[in-house]
C-alpha cells in the first residue's frame, strides 16, 4: 500500500494514555472564522457524542478529521491537535483533531469515501459510464492510504497500552490493518453505518482496493454492521474476494472470519433513536413555533412526512412522483393531505447532488402547479436545513415516508414514530435497515415501484386511527430498543471480551 506503511518511529504508549479511544472522519466538534479572525466552536450531537460520554472515563479520547479551514486553524494552534488542552469546550471529552493536508483529504474523502466505497454499497452507479478507475482514481486512492494512515499514527501515539479502539465507518476501513501494524496490542473494533455491497456488486472495485478494504477491517478483532443483512454481505465479500473462511453459528451468534492466519468477529449492533433526547428536544419552544407555523400552512388535512438529506440513496425523487401518482389517481385525497418534504443540504461539491436537488425541486414545482388550488398548497419543500423544524414536523406527522434505495439503517424512520403527537404509519422501504425492526408494523414498499408506493400513501393515509395509533406505539419500542449509549457500551463489551 502507498504511503501506509508501519511506522517503527512511533513512540511507545505514554503512560496515562487513553484506555478508550473513538476514530470517526467527523468529530463532536467543529470551528468557523469569524470576521475578526476569531474562532467560534459548535458541538455536535449524535449516537457517538452520548455513546463516548456514557463510558464515564475521562481519560477516553476522540481522534477526527479537521473539516474545515476554521478546523484546520484549531488543530494548528492546539498542542498536537489536542483542543482539549487548548482550553476548547469540548463538551467533557479529549479530542484531537488532525490537520490533513487539505487536497489529501478532498481526493479521500470526495474522491473515495463518497464518490466510490459510498456509491458501491448503496449500488447507486450508473454502470454504462460509471465508475472509471483511472489515473485519477489512482491518485485519490493513494490519498485514501495517507488519510487512513494518518489516523492510524494519531491512535497509535494515543493509545495506553492495550486500549480499546473503535473505528467508524467507510472513510476509515484501513485503519484496524494499518493500527494492528502499529500496535499489535489494542484492542480494535471497526463498525459500518452503511449497508454493505454483495460480492457481485462490490467486485466493480479494482481488485487490489476490493482486497485492501476487506483486508483493513480484517485487522480489527471485531467489526460490526447494524444489521445482520450487512454483516452477512460483508463476510460473503470475504469468502469471494479473499478467499476466507466464514464461520457461521447456528445459534445467530458472531460470524467469525478467518484470514491471514487471525480471526475476526462480526457483530451486528441496530443503533435505536434516543428516545429521552427526542421527546424533551420537541416540545421546546422554538420547535413549538415552528410546528404552529406548519399547522397554519396545513390546515385541518392530513400530512405526509419525509425528512431527509438531498442524498441520491434516499430517493426523494420517486418518492414525490409517488405522491403525485397519489393525486393522479385517488382524486379523494385533493385538499385532504399535504405533504410536508424537507430535503436538505448535501455534498453540494460533487454534481450528482446539486443535480439531484434540481430535480426535487423542479418536481415539487410541478405538483403545486398541477394541483394546488388558491387555498391547499399540497406539497410544502423545504431544502434549508432546520433541526427545530424538522422534529416540528415529526410531530405533525399522520404519515411518514422513508423509502430509500438503500440505507445502512435510517434513523428517521425510528426517530418519528417516537415523536409523532397523535402516532403516525409508517411507509417503509424494505432495502432501508430499519425495516428489519421495524417492517412487521410498517407498510412496506419496494423503493423502485412508484405506483406501489403511491397505494401504500393510500393505505397509511386510510387507516383507521386507533390501528395507527397501535402501530406508532409498537414502532416507537422497536425503534428504541437499544438507544445510543447503550449501543455504544455493547459494542465496548463485545470487543473487550
Amino acid at each position: 500500500m502507498a504511503e501506509t506503511a508501519a511506522r517503527p518511529d512511533l513512540p511507545a504508549p505514554a503512560r496515562g494514555g487513553a484506555p478508550v479511544l473513538v476514530a470517526s472522519n467527523r468529530g463532536p466538534v467543529s470551528f468557523t472564522v469569524g470576521d475578526d479572525g476569531g474562532l467560534s466552536l459548535k458541538r455536535g450531537g449524535g449516537g457517538l457524542v452520548s455513546g463516548l460520554s456514557a463510558i464515564g472515563d475521562t481519560d477516553a479520547v476522540w481522534v477526527c478529521a479537521a473539516l474545515t479551514e476554521g478546523d484546520r486553524t484549531a488543530a494548528r494552534q492546539a498542542p498536537s491537535g489536542r483542543l482539549d488542552r487548548a482550553g476548547h469546550d469540548t463538551g467533557g471529552q479529549s479530542v484531537r483533531m488532525l490537520d490533513i493536508d487539505p487536497g489529501t483529504f478532498a481526493r479521500a474523502y470526495n474522491g473515495i469515501a463518497n464518490s466510490t466505497l459510498w456509491f458501491v454499497h448503496h449500488l447507486l452507479y450508473n454502470t454504462p459510464v460509471a465508475p472509471d478507475f483511472d489515473e485519477r482514481f489512482r491518485k485519490e486512492w493513494a490519498s485514501y492510504e495517507t488519510y487512513n494512515a494518518a489516523f492510524a499514527d494519531a491512535l497509535a501515539e494515543e493509545a495506553a497500552e492495550g486500549a480499546a479502539v473503535l473505528v467508524q465507518d467507510y472513510h476509515l476501513t484501513l485503519v484496524p490493518g494499518l493500527l494492528r501494524e502499529r500496535r499489535p496490542d489494542l484492542r480494535i473494533g471497526h463498525f459500518s453505518h452503511t449497508p454493505w455491497a454483495p460480492p457481485d456488486y462490490y467486485r466493480m472495485l479494482p481488485d487490489d482496493v476490493a482486497r485492501e478494504v476487506l483486508t483493513g477491517i480484517l485487522g480489527a478483532d471485531r467489526a460490526a454492521f447494524l444489521t445482520r443483512r450487512w454483516a452477512d454481505a460483508f463476510a460473503d465479500c470475504c469468502e469471494d474476494v479473499l478467499g476466507a473462511r466464514v464461520e457461521r453459528p447456528a445459534d445467530g451468534g458472531d460470524l467469525r472470519i478467518v484470514h491471514g492466519g487471525r480471526t475476526t468477529r462480526i457483530g451486528v449492533h441496530g443503533l435505536g433513536a434516543d428516545a429521552d433526547f427526542l421527546r424533551e428536544r420537541a416540545h421546546r419552544p422554538d420547535v413549538d413555533s415552528r410546528l404552529a407555523t406548519l399547522r397554519e400552512a396545513v390546515g385541518d388535512r392530513r400530512v405526509v412526512v419525509r425528512v431527509d438529506r438531498t442524498e441520491l440513496s434516499k430517493n426523494i425523487v420517486r418518492g414525490l412522483l409517488a405522491y403525485r401518482h397519489l393525486l393522479r389517481t385517488r382524486p379523494e385525497w385533493h385538499d385532504r393531505v399535504v405533504h410536508v418534504a424537507f430535503a436538505y443540504p448535501s455534498r453540494h461539491d460533487l454534481p450528482e447532488y446539486r443535480e439531484y436537488t434540481a430535480a426535487v425541486q423542479r418536481i415539487a414545482r410541478e405538483v403545486n402547479d398541477e394541483f394546488g388550488t388558491e387555498g391547499w398548497q399540497p406539497l410544502i419543500l423545504h431544502v434549508e436545513d432546520d433541526f427545530p423544524r424538522s422534529l416540528a414536523a415529526y410531530r405533525l406527522a399522520d404519515v411518514a415516508l422513508v423509502n430509500p434505495i438503500r440505507d445502512g439503517m435510517n434513523l428517521v424512520a425510528k426517530e418519528i414514530p417516537v415523536v409523532s403527537d397523535q402516532g403516525c404509519a409508517l411507509v417503509l422501504s424494505r432495502e432501508a435497515g430499519a425495516h428489519a425492526e421495524l417492517g412487521e408494523d410498517a407498510v412496506t414498499v419496494n423503493p423502485y415501484d412508484v405506483v406501489a408506493t403511491a397505494e401504500a400513501l393510500h393505505r397509511a393515509l386510510s387507516m383507521p386511527a386507533s390501528e395507527r395509533t397501535d402501530r406508532s406505539k409498537r414502532l416507537a419500542a422497536a425503534a428504541t430498543a437499544l438507544p445510543p449509549q447503550q449501543w455504544f457500551l455493547d459494542q465496548l463489551a463485545a470487543l473487550r471480551g
